[in-house]
């Protein structure tokens, strides 16, 4: 695939308040010369190494997100400059993709998700027979099995278990992985039958045309007229609920927007260090999803990112509370059972 030209970047330069009123389409990215296009490449050579003959193709977008009939995938343009990667964690508190071994995993994943839709898989039999109908309404919250041996672990929160189209994509994802010994780590599991049948269905396929060829970019970024300041927004509205504003006094309150010492921790940043400790203990106390637990943790680290918060004091005791309001905030997600918690 030919990828397009990477164009110097003047913006690299500008404070966050100046480059968030650039406007996406006018970022002048290009995968040509970023990070990703080696990655790109080295996708392609694992399917190479496979003998699969397709290759998705790939633009820029505002997401990840592989679309329904178009066999390829768009890449997010925050992993396409290091200036953009910072201005992401600031806002959301990660990036998805923001380092090498990160970006392959997605990027595997993705590539399950065009394959699956260049040949049509899902209306296979056995292809239903193994990871359910593709038709299945996604969820707003899955309670996954972190127990689970039915299902391969590729990318984090067992995100196999969250529907069938993404059990594919991530069972794909571990068979082109180079060096994963799937056959060898998965010995015993059922999925190791998942597994089994993606290697046989891909000895089957390697070397057909796919049926869908279509090559569309599906909301690019050259099209995006919005601003970085505006794109997050859009992102706050996504995680936002009727009492966030409250529940901004409550952080505002157990954290602190002014800096009163050299080395000072940031809020986001503890939060995000103490994740998988909030994940478990929390998750076990309450009997909920890790899952659920992770998105109120991250919708946190969101909003303490946003306003810029500081941790005040000693983290331990900052913690403590800290912990208090996730579980309120997981019990009353619990009891909503409703749309993705956003705050």
């Amino acid at each position: 695939m030919k990828l397009r030209g990477h164009s110097h970047a003047a913006w690299q330069r500008l404070d966050d308040e100046r480059l968030l009123d650039m406007r996406l389409c006018d970022l002048g990215l290009r995968i040509e010369g970023s990070p990703v296009e080696s990655q790109v490449e080295r996708l392609y050579r694992d399917l190479e190494a496979r003998s699969i003959k397709f290759r998705p193709h790939c633009w820029i977008a505002e997401e990840w997100f592989s679309p329904d009939g178009v066999p390829g995938f768009a890449v997010p343009f925050y992993i396409l400059h290091p200036r953009l990667k910072i201005l992401q964690r600031r806002f959301m508190g990660e990036v998805e993709g923001g380092n090498a071994q990160s970006l392959m995993r997605i990027l595997r994943h993705e590539a399950g998700h065009a394959i699956d839709t260049a040949y049509r898989l899902r209306r296979r039999k056995k292809w239903r027979e193994n990871f359910g109908y593709a038709s299945t309404p996604y969820p707003q919250h899955y309670r996954p099995r972190p127990g689970s041996r039915r299902y391969v672990q590729h990318l984090g929160n067992w995100y196999a278990q969250s529907h069938p189209t993404e059990d594919f994509a991530e069972t794909l994802a571990v068979w082109l992985t180079p060096r994963s010994d799937w056959r060898n780590r998965y010995a015993g599991w059922p999925a190791i039958h998942k597994l089994n049948y993606v290697d046989e269905l891909m000895r089957e396929i390697h070397d057909e045309v796919p049926v869908s060829r279509a090559r569309y970019h599906v909301e690019p970024l050259r099209s995006a007229r919005w601003t970085l300041r505006e794109h997050y927004r859009r992102m706050a509205r996504h995680y936002r609920t009727d009492d966030a504003e409250r529940m901004d006094r409550i952080l505002g309150r157990v954290f602190t927007p002014n800096r009163s010492r050299r080395g000072q921790a940031t809020a986001a940043r503890r939060l995000r260090e103490d994740l998988p400790i909030f994940r478990r203990r929390i998750a076990r106390r309450l009997g909920a999803s890790e899952y659920l637990v992770q998105e109120v943790v991250e919708n946190l680290i969101y909003r303490c990112a946003a306003h810029g918060l500081l941790v005040r004091d000693d983290w331990r005791d900052t913690r403590r509370r800290v912990e208090r309001l996730i579980i309120a905030l997981v019990r009353r997600a619990m009891r909503n059972a409703g749309p993705k918690l956003a705050l």
